[in-house]
């Protein structure tokens, strides 16, 4: 290959796919001058960016404006390498009239792996059926400030949690022939103050500890193919620059040998936002030199830019062979290198137009066919949607409950006041990348695409024997109070208050959550929480609900509520979902992934606090949280018991067994979530009280119960050392058996012996649950 037909494998074009089915056309961004691909294309592509997310188009026509495009592109060079198509699909395949999914943090909310990478195996699905070879997703940012408006898009606060439900993503994704693309490596989360693309300011320790392990977990466990760099600069150092990051750690140490990409203008931004950078030639010459194999969203740096690079001698083309050859790998993986290669995607395989498309690629070609297609894809299946209400369901958390819940029997009011700016806001269960929101918004006279049931449509569904009235009281973050008369009369007048607050999802300061929506504070934004509280007032029993991005302080409803029930942007099946938890027809089972915070301006903490992070005597600020992480209630009771510790005393490099019994003492089947937590006493440097270290979900009938063993190796207790080295240290431990970081059950104090054992990415990273159901014991037990 030719220097120029190398460095085009490097850089993708941002485009958007042809409504009429013609070729896919440049997209016009302020952020970038979109190339002519007559000029491009004689040398060949790397990638195709979003043709799907970009505009809305209809599935099968966007499917075959791809088709001829990749049948361009392919002809075009004379290798005949077409490019690789990637999407969105943070909460689902981000395309008009495709499934949306509950956001990311839901999915944490569901302490449940398998049912996720269920749910990534059917977007992968939906990405591979319409010709897309890439998905930018599961965002691995483990949360440290839930101000950062990217919030909605992370699984939650606990390093192990977000491992293990992203790496299950990632199986569900790579096993439905979808290159996953891990985001962002690493630590943009922990930016300052929560703001968005802020500088990072944390030691080398906490990101070791906190940052990478699920990155870790997903490269060694997932199979993930490729990985994308953070915006964010730490202590210094921009993730794009990064060679110890992206090259020694990610493939030396760790052993990853897929593709590196940018974030969008990642690159570019080494020279106009980090300033490490003189031109964009240097910009090129860094990133490619530290492991960036690909620029996105469009060529920039990797173009002109890195040319020149290499005539003034800053990399030498050694690296761009290097790159090269990682994407042309890829390609071969996924067969687009094959001397029998047809572009032509499942959806199209027998269609006329198919058949018909040229490379010319002209949309009337066969204008017949065309036509015919329109309608023909159906991104929204009822399968989707189905495993979209199973997600939802699982996601959604009972805060609080006095009793009023279940809505069922006796207990359904005959009256209901559904009160709340999200009661009646078909968008208010999608996050910021869900297509209507995050293209459709800018096309407010497209149809959505699916089915948006609000609020008021699911109550009155559910309750058909109730009298539902509704009224908004105010609006999301306006500071309208005119509306809250209306409301109090409602309230009055009702035998229940139903009360849905929350977000409303956007990009850039267009919305109360979402990326560039960054909160001053975890109060309810605009005048919500006075709206809260005048209807607290009123006397009549009070649910709040909440749709949203982030935890929220509550105020007074922590306490004066009737019932409180968290959703995190739940998908297009959410308020159906909520509804069925209130009505008792589905028992709630979610468990929090981030802490919910009892004071809005107290420094915003996780529960992986070390000791002076918590309340203490010399500080009036007190951290503590309302509801913790993992905090979740049911419908039913649990005993916890028959605590077993097999051996208390084990060396750095063996492993210790406990086990305990939990039953159903209630009426009503439910889920318990076993979270076991280590807490570590003494060590040579400061630890977290306790973190998570494995957990397992208890489906139970009344009466039944589970005796739940975990064996846990010494592997789990190591952390980084004063010397920058993972070890496992002798001395006294604690396994708590807990129901949440607030709630621990049971205990067992164990000792490890012998020396300081230092361990590698070659650890063990998990205890291994054995679950032994039995039925209702007899009176006579």
């Amino acid at each position: 290959m030719t220097l120029e037909e190398k460095i085009a494998q490097l850089f993708g074009v941002w485009v958007g796919a042809s409504a009429e089915g013609a070729e896919v056309a440049p997209h016009q961004h302020d952020m970038e001058e979109p190339a002519p691909l007559e000029d491009l294309l004689p040398y060949g592509l790397g990638q195709l960016t979003r043709p799907f997310g970009t505009t809305p188009v209809d599935p099968a026509l966007g499917a075959l404006s791809l088709l001829r495009t990749q049948r361009r592109i392919a002809a075009a060079n004379r290798f005949g390498i077409p490019a690789l198509a990637h999407e969105e699909c943070l909460a689902g395949f981000a395309a008009w009239g495709a499934t949306a999914y509950p956001v990311p943090l839901s999915w944490g909310a569901t302490f449940n792996p398998v049912l996720i990478e269920e749910m990534a195996r059917a977007i992968g699905r939906d990405l591979r059926a319409v010709g897309i070879h890439q998905g930018l997703a599961p965002v691995l940012d483990v949360v440290r400030d839930a101000r950062w408006g990217r919030v909605e898009e992370t699984i939650g606060e606990d390093p192990y949690l977000v491992g293990t439900i992203g790496t299950a993503y990632v199986r569900g994704l790579e096993a439905a022939g979808i290159v996953a693309t891990l985001k962002h490596f690493a630590g943009y989360s922990a930016s300052r103050a929560g703001r968005n693309l802020a500088p990072v300011g944390m030691g080398a320790r906490e990101r070791a500890d906190v940052i990478l392990p699920p990155f870790e977990m997903a490269v060694r466990e997932g199979g993930v193919r490729s990985v994308m760099h953070a915006y964010t600069d730490t202590d210094g150092i921009p993730s794009a620059t990064d060679e110890r990051l992206l090259t020694g750690l990610l493939r030396d140490a760790w052993g990853f040998e897929g593709t590196v990409v940018a974030d969008y203008f990642g690159i570019a931004f080494l020279q106009t936002l980090h300033g490490v950078a003189g031109s964009l030639g240097e910009a090129a010459a860094a990133a490619l030199t530290a492991g960036v194999d690909v620029e996105l969203p469009t060529v920039k740096a990797f173009g002109a830019p890195l040319r020149a690079a290499l005539a003034e001698g800053l990399v030498s083309e050694a690296v761009v062979d290097r790159a090269v050859h990682r994407v042309l790998r890829q390609k071969a993986q996924l067969g687009l290198l094959d001397a029998d290669w047809d572009p032509t995607p499942a959806v199209l395989a027998d269609t006329d137009a198919a058949t018909s498309a040229t490379s010319a690629g002209k949309a009337d070609t066969n204008a017949g066919a065309t036509t015919g297609l329109r309608g023909t894809v159906d991104l929204d299946t009822a399968e989707n949607r189905a495993l979209a209400r199973r997600v939802a369901e699982q996601a959604i958390v009972l805060l609080r409950n006095d009793g009023t819940l279940p809505l069922d029997g006796e207990r359904t009011p005959p009256r209901i006041a559904l009160i709340g700016p999200n009661a009646a806001t078909p968008t208010a269960v999608l996050g910021c990348y869900a297509f209507p929101v995050h293209v459709g918004s800018q096309h407010p006279h497209v149809p959505a695409g699916i089915q948006l049931p609000t609020l008021y449509e699911a109550l009155t569904a559910e309750f058909p024997e109730s009298e539902v009235v509704t009224a908004a009281g105010c609006d999301i973050d306006g500071a309208a109070t005119d509306g809250f008369a209306a409301a109090v009369e409602l309230a009055r007048s009702a035998d229940l208050v139903i009360v849905s607050l929350g977000d409303r999802a956007g990009l850039f300061g267009r919305g109360s959550s979402g990326e560039g929506c960054d909160a001053g504070s975890l109060a309810l934004p605009g005048v919500q929480q006075q709206l809260l509280d005048t209807l607290l007032d009123t006397g009549t029993p009070l649910v709040l609900t909440l749709l949203a991005g982030r935890p929220y302080a509550l105020g007074r409803a922590t306490t004066e509520a009737a019932a409180i029930v968290q959703t995190f942007f739940p998908g297009e099946e959410g308020t159906r979902a909520v509804a069925s938890v209130l009505s008792g027809r589905v028992a709630p089972a979610g468990r929090l992934p981030v802490s919910v915070p009892r004071l809005p301006d107290a420094q915003p903490a996780t529960y992986l606090a070390a000791r002076l992070g918590r309340a203490t005597e010399v500080s009036n600020i007190d951290p503590t949280p309302a509801f913790g992480f993992g905090h979740g209630l049911t419908y039913t009771t649990f005993d916890w018991s028959q605590l077993v510790t097999a051996r208390e005393v084990a060396d750095t490099g063996e492993e210790f067994e406990v086990a305990c019994t939990v039953r159903n003492t209630g009426t009503r089947a439910g889920t318990e979530v076993v979270q076991l937590y280590l807490h570590d006493p003494v060590a040579s440097v400061v630890q977290p009280v306790q973190r998570l270290i494995g957990y397992v979900r208890l489906d139970l009938a009344p009466g039944e119960e589970a005796e739940v063993r975990a064996t846990v190796p010494a592997d789990l207790a190591s952390f980084t050392g004063r010397d920058g080295h993972r070890i496992v240290e002798p001395g006294d431990l604690e396994l708590r058996f807990s129901a949440s970081s607030t709630d621990t059950r049971l205990t067992a104090r164990v000792r490890l012996s012998g020396p300081v054992r230092t361990v590698d990415h070659r650890r063990r990273l998990h205890a291994d649950f054995y679950v032994t159901h039995r039925q209702e014991r007899s009176n006579a037990a």
